[in-house]
């Protein structure tokens, strides 16, 4: 069996840090790695149209910016397919093949998809769109027959439903659809970067996030402004590491190296994190601190963006090809569905045996 990677992206913003450690950085190392067969990167901008109908020009103006980040963070296009989701008509047909395989009660136990209805605050007036994103991704993974699902630990509901379907079409039709599995980062620092307000999940309609795009005095300031531990209020204060956001950014980008190069005082960040606790280290030093570790990843990835905005033509040009191949890929699975199901009646001139 081929080993094939299918992940996506919500065209809505810029992506920002949190899609970089959840998933973006996994992707380009997993690309690297030369184990997989086929790599397939979806902009999906159908799914972004499910809340945002009413404001599609959000949608077109950043489909551009995603494949600007995508680039940036080192997706190289002659190792992956980067393509749009709308343009692959193959995928709305298996969306509504799938539709007929889930239950209306399964899709509303569906966690991640609870938590996006209260945090959109649609309560009772859901989208069907939205509401159906789970078959609609479902649809997108097994058009390429997907083996990994290089995303962030709230999608792994979404996979599992996936699964789910794949079970019952395989089931009812025979096999056909290949099962996927999530991959997740290694570092769980990584799993749900907090926002630099502290809360839950960094989110571009919080407004609580550091982009990609950002540039280093924009970068600078939102970390000085990051929340920490409010008890920590004088330097010589013991403070908190649990629920302080700056540590949990220290965790989740901070390498031993960076403590040789801009903080030598301390090997590693145990021993920060234990003078933190004790008290005598301020949060002002911790944050100059955090800063120069972002940059040091920020910064290559903001040189390169400089440099394939001024390609854009040629980018214009990856999502066009790739979009092409994805979309004949995706045609040939549904191929293989429609006669699974026995719905390919002029295939063979055989409509009535």
């Amino acid at each position: 069996m081929k080993k094939i990677i299918l992940t996506g992206d919500r065209p809505t913003g810029h992506l920002h840090v949190g899609h970089y450690v959840g998933s973006l950085a996994n992707r380009v190392t997993l690309q690297n790695s030369g184990e997989f067969d086929e790599i397939y990167f979806m902009i999906a901008d159908a799914q972004a149209l499910t809340d945002n109908a009413e404001n599609p020009e959000k949608v077109r103006q950043n489909v551009l910016q995603v494949a600007l980040d995508y680039l940036a963070v080192g997706i190289d296009p002659a190792k992956a397919t980067i393509f749009i989701q709308s343009l692959v008509p193959a995928l709305y047909e298996l969306t509504a093949y799938y539709m007929d395989l889930v239950t209306v009660s399964r899709v509303q136990r569906n966690p991640t998809v609870k938590a996006e209805i209260q945090q959109k605050n649609f309560e009772s007036s859901v989208p069907l769109g939205f509401f159906c994103y789970p078959v609609s991704q479902a649809a997108d993974i097994t058009a390429f027959h997907a083996t990994s699902v290089p995303v962030g630990e709230d999608q792994e509901p979404m996979l599992e439903q996936c699964r789910e379907i794949v079970h019952k079409f395989n089931s009812v039709y025979g096999e056909t659809l290949t099962e996927p599995n999530i991959y997740l980062p290694p570092n769980k620092a990584c799993y749900r970067l907090p926002g630099l307000d502290g809360k839950a999940k960094m989110s571009k309609s919080l407004g609580n996030c550091i982009y990609l795009s950002d540039d280093a005095e924009t970068v600078r300031k939102k970390i000085m402004s990051m929340y920490t531990d409010p008890t920590h209020i004088q330097v010589s204060d013991p403070g908190h590491i649990e629920g302080n956001t700056v540590f949990t950014y220290l965790d989740a980008f901070s390498k031993p190296e960076h403590f040789a190069e801009f903080l030598p005082e301390y090997a590693n960040l145990d021993e920060l994190k234990d003078h933190y606790r004790r008290g005598g280290l301020g949060d002002v030093k911790i944050k100059k601190f955090l800063n120069r570790v972002m940059e040091t990843f920020l910064g290559p990835i903001r040189t390169r963006r400089a440099e394939w905005e001024a390609r854009k033509e040629d980018v214009y040009d990856i999502l066009q090809e790739g979009t092409k191949r994805a979309a004949a890929k995706a045609d040939a699975t549904l191929q293989e569905v429609r006669r699974a199901m026995r719905i390919n009646y002029f295939e063979d001139k055989n409509l009535l045996k």
